[in-house]
C-alpha cells in the first residue's frame, strides 16, 4: 500500500498553511492594537508558523540533495 501524498504534496501544504499562519499572526497583531485582546497567543501562533516555514525548508532542501 503506497502512501497517498508525495514529498511534493507535503511540502505545498506546508508552505501553505505557514504562509496562512504568518498572515494571520500578522493580522491579529495589527488589530490587537486597536481592538482589545484575542484569545489567541500572538508570539505561539508565530512560533508554529515559522516552526512550519522551517519544515518547508526542510523539505526542499531533502528534494534538492536527493532528487528522484
Amino acid at each position: 500500500m503506497q502512501f497517498p501524498l508525495s514529498v511534493s504534496d507535503i511540502s505545498l501544504w506546508i508552505a501553505v498553511t505557514a504562509i496562512i499562519l504568518l498572515v494571520t499572526s500578522e493580522l491579529i497583531s495589527s488589530y490587537s492594537e486597536r481592538l482589545g485582546n484575542f484569545a489567541i497567543e500572538k508570539s505561539r501562533l508565530r512560533l508554529v508558523a515559522l516552526l512550519l516555514g522551517m519544515a518547508f525548508m526542510v523539505t526542499v532542501l531533502s528534494r534538492a540533495i536527493n532528487p528522484t
